[in-house]
């Protein structure tokens, strides 16, 4: 039976969880980090499938996999060979979400200060990503080819379970698309059999709140905007 108490913790540990693009050098012991994917794994998948692979980054092989992405990051010849293998975002933007999409971009560029016109600041933070935000811990994430669209879902359930039960250690996290492009260098760096695809990173660390980019709270629709009631 769950307690009020309980429901509470819960409750704020899904409500606390934002993407964290600024991390502390604190190191994460290695036990929280299996307890946490541990934890995660009883994300349900149909057939109990479990379609999730990780990969834990730290110390030199998380900074050599970062240095490779952003020697072709920043070299814009080698950035147009890298692409994606997976369409993560519409290939036609619509309303409403091409104003969430907008809103939470410039809410972020003008935190840090980066206006329209400045294409290199833009470039730079992106970048940002390949450095796991500075966190302590990267996790890449992989899935076999042959699986389809349910275990994708299945997968994302996964995600959200280690970013909730990284908050319930005092952890912040930051999922990471933005590897995506990249899948032919972590290949190559981490070693992955030709059957895996890259799904995603995630940034995992404890935050650094006197950095202003973590000071962004997105904002979410009211319920009324995405539920009906049919009764």
């Amino acid at each position: 039976m769950i307690t009020s108490t309980q429901q509470e913790h819960v409750d704020a540990a899904i409500t606390s969880r934002r993407s964290i693009r600024a991390f502390l050098p604190t190191p994460v012991e290695r036990e929280d980090i299996e307890k946490i994917l541990e934890v995660a794994a009883r994300a349900p998948s149909g057939t109990n499938i479990q379609p999730w692979k990780v990969y834990v980054l730290t110390g030199a092989r998380k900074e050599q996999l970062s240095a490779a992405i952003l020697q072709a990051h920043d070299d814009p010849d080698a950035a147009r060979q890298h692409t994606e293998e997976y369409a993560y975002y519409p290939r036609q933007w619509t309303s409403p979400y091409i104003e969430r999409r907008r809103k939470v971009g410039w809410d972020l560029y003008g935190l840090l200060g980066i206006t329209r016109e400045n294409k290199a600041g833009m470039h730079h933070q992106h970048g940002r990503n390949y450095r796991f935000f500075d966190a302590p811990v990267g996790l890449i994430f992989t899935i076999d080819r042959i699986l389809e669209q349910g275990s994708w879902l299945d997968y994302g359930m996964f995600l959200e379970n280690i970013m909730v039960a990284a908050r319930g250690r005092g952890l912040d996290t930051c999922p990471q698309a933005a590897f995506t492009p990249f899948h032919r260098i972590i290949q190559q760096q981490l070693g992955l059999p030709e059957n895996e695809m890259v799904v995603c990173g995630m940034a995992l660390g404890y935050a650094d709140h006197a950095k202003v980019e973590n000071s962004l709270i997105t904002q979410r629709a009211q319920l009324a905007e995405f539920v009906k009631f049919v009764e």
